[in-house]
């Protein structure tokens, strides 16, 4: 698995609007060094089709890891949305359903997915807004669905929130509707582990959760966002690499992206990461896995 000549780590954003400040894409290569941010062609951001673009342009084999959801809870019910007829069969039916019901969204934006009068039931969208089918009947919880790769997640002391859950800082059904739109357009060009088979040569995108990296940082506690270059030197240390030239403070979306880009590096050629227990090929057509969770 060393045979990746770099590793890309893009930190996601669900936000409207052409140019978004909260996504960040850094750079780690195999052969050592610190990671680097990619500056996005325009100083007010990236777009989102300009991530999609340099994803399909990449020319080196990469590891890419994408701060996001790449489907949604399907093991719980045997569905992505039980109870409706149209309900995808597969992470790849739910991509093309999302971007066909946003095809008139600007920015692969997702708000008419979410508007879309049966889709909006499973959903919660606000404080006190939540669909009838948001919960499963004699749900033990208020927090929502979840996949098999977040249980595992929370087993190893993060907290994932579920994607159907579109309130609060920490959600990210937003983000990860719109990286299926990105998804479904990268369609055969780059495979998506584990959704597709990992490939014997060439490039791969995974999922990613930039709060497991931190934890491997040494990143300690409920709050796993960096804000300084120091904080930043000290967790890139404990993954073996050089420290990103910089003081005083960093945005967390940039720590995020250059701190997992590291991450990356350092444990892709742990085998079992490629092959976790809970990791059935019926769970990796449906639900997908994040990468790093066992």
């Amino acid at each position: 698995m060393t045979r990746f000549a770099q590793f890309l780590a893009v930190d996601w954003s669900g936000a409207k609007g052409p140019r978004q400040k909260g996504i960040a894409v850094a750079l780690a290569q195999a052969g050592g060094g610190a990671p680097v941010l990619l500056a996005p062609p325009d100083s007010k951001g990236w777009a989102r089709a300009e991530v999609l673009a340099l994803l399909m342009a990449l020319k080196v084999p990469t590891l890419v890891g994408l701060d996001l959801g790449i489907s949604l809870p399907h093991a719980d019910a045997g569905a992505f949305f039980p109870g409706w007829d149209a309900s995808p069969a597969d992470a790849r039916a739910l991509w093309a359903l999302v971007d066909a019901l946003c095809e008139a969204d600007p920015n692969l934006e997702a708000g008419s997915f979410l508007a879309h009068p049966e889709v909006a039931r499973y959903f919660r969208h606000g404080a006190g807004a939540e669909g009838d089918r948001f919960l499963l009947p004699g749900a033990a919880t208020r927090e929502g669905r979840f996949r098999i790769a977040e249980a595992a997640q929370r087993a190893q002391g993060v907290r994932p929130v579920s994607n159907f859950n579109l309130v609060g800082a920490a959600q990210v059904g937003k983000s990860s509707l719109t990286g299926m739109r990105m998804l479904h357009r990268l369609g055969p060009r780059l495979p998506v582990w584990p959704i597709d088979p990992l490939p014997g040569e060439g490039s791969v995108v995974t999922e990613i959760y930039t709060s497991m990296a931190a934890r491997l940082g040494g990143v300690i506690g409920t709050a796993t966002k960096i804000r300084t270059y120091q904080a930043l030197a000290d967790a890139l240390d404990a993954l073996g690499s050089p420290p990103v030239k910089g003081t005083g403070g960093i945005d967390d979306h940039s720590a995020d992206a250059l701190l997992t880009a590291a991450w990356l590096r350092r444990v892709h050629a742990t085998a079992d990461l490629w092959h976790p227990s809970a990791l059935t090929p019926a769970i990796a057509r449906t639900e997908g896995w994040t990468f790093g969770a066992l």
